[in-house]
């Protein structure tokens, strides 16, 4: 009997077992399978490194040798536009305001706009000068105008490089010429690229094809985009080519299709070509084999934050930039939680911009992303007749 009962028992543990241990394998074949296709993509054989990022949740969607520290050319003024644009932010700088060009601005070989020592020019002119032609002379214009010197504006680089957790970046100087302890990798670029799109309105010069400088005058310059792509491939609205000798070709570039963005890097390709067939290739895997969902868009209202002692009795909190999710085409993701998680004991006064919270976004108990939520509008610090009357008015509302 006991015989038979130990039988029974042995045959329905293995029977309920089984089942899960093959569930179990099944699933690890699948991962392993799925795994296995990802490690055989080439998608950038042309080039030393590579990334391909979507650019709202930072997923990484494909790389090569991406923290391989390599010269980054002229997609170090990725930067150089990233400080451009938070000095326009902060109204240190504004776009129709004329820059005196420094003797030294005017010196710069390689790529150039020809700006002569005294000239002035806009400050939405030489950004253009940036953006399209990649002028170093623009750059290091700019540079001067919002730290004082190009020493400086390195530092300001550094700093911010820093502040991006890039660990495998220095900068020597604005432009991208060769200088010894000048690097940067695919991976770093690519954060970069994504913190600069947070500037969505740089994209409306990055596009530009071909434009003028002092059209209409005898010194009318034509400027042309080095990024081909963006005539050439439909969605690509930026952002920066690079070459030297020693960099080689390379390219850090945005694509945006409905609401989808990608950013691909190559770094170390031999010919523009092969750049750009790269580059393209990247593209072309992720807008073929992904989807994403927008949850929020860039500056959207999440909540509202109260501060007793603010001057402003209701203050509007708002997302960073873009919050999406992304998934295999066909393979959307469910049961998505969104949690607004606010800082405890914010202190005032609070700059445009400042973050008090974050957004959550949950899938299955797992934290997919975090976003950070900013206050829309500098806060300070309530009178001391505000106070008296809030403190009034709810003394009255209690009686």
């Amino acid at each position: 009997m006991k015989k038979t009962i130990l039988l029974l028992a042995f045959l329905l543990f293995f029977s309920a077992v089984l089942p899960v241990n093959m569930m179990a394998e099944e699933n690890k074949a699948k991962q392993n399978k799925e795994q296995t296709t990802e490690d055989q993509l080439n998608l950038a054989e042309n080039s030393q490194s590579a990334i391909l990022l979507e650019r709202d949740t930072g997923k990484i969607l494909y790389e090569k040798d991406a923290h391989k520290q390599l010269p980054p050319a002229s997609m170090t003024k990725i930067m150089t536009m990233i400080l451009i644009m938070e000095a326009l932010d902060e109204g240190k700088i504004k776009l129709d305001e004329k820059v005196r060009v420094s003797d030294y601005a005017a010196s710069m070989g390689g790529s150039q706009i020809f700006l002569e020592a005294g000239e002035e020019m806009k400050v939405q002119d030489l950004l253009m000068g940036v953006a399209v032609a990649s002028g170093n002379d623009a750059s290091v214009a700019l540079a001067e105008r919002i730290a004082g010197s190009e020493q400086a504006f390195v530092k300001m680089m550094n700093d911010k490089a820093r502040q991006l957790g890039l660990e495998n970046t220095r900068f020597q100087n604005p432009t991208g010429l060769p200088a010894e302890g000048h690097f940067s990798t695919a991976y770093d670029m690519g954060v970069m690229a994504k913190e600069l799109l947070k500037h969505e309105e740089i994209t409306e010069y990055t596009s530009i094809y071909d434009g003028y400088l002092r059209e209409g005058t005898e010194d009318e310059f034509w400027l042309v985009n080095t990024n081909k792509l963006v005539k050439f491939y439909p969605g690509v609205d930026g952002l920066k080519t690079g070459y030297t000798s020693e960099a080689k070709y390379c390219l850090t570039a945005t694509a945006k299709k409905n609401d989808m963005r990608v950013v691909a890097v190559v770094l170390g390709a031999d010919t523009t070509k092969n750049r750009n067939s790269d580059v393209t290739q990247m593209l072309d895997y992720a807008f073929n084999h992904f989807d994403t969902k927008q949850l929020f868009k860039s500056n959207q209202p999440v909540s509202k934050l109260k501060l007793l002692k603010a001057a402003n009795e209701s203050i509007d909190v708002v997302t960073e930039e873009p919050i999406s999710l992304i998934y295999k085409k066909g393979k959307p993701l469910e049961n998505i939680e969104t949690k607004v998680v606010m800082q405890e004991d914010i202190a005032l006064p609070l700059k445009r911009g400042d973050t008090v919270g974050k957004v959550e976004i949950v899938h299955d108990g797992k934290v997919l992303s975090e976003t950070p939520l900013v206050v829309k509008e500098n806060v300070d610090h309530a009178s001391y007749l505000q106070l008296f009357k809030r403190t009034f008015h709810t003394m009255l509302k209690k009686q």
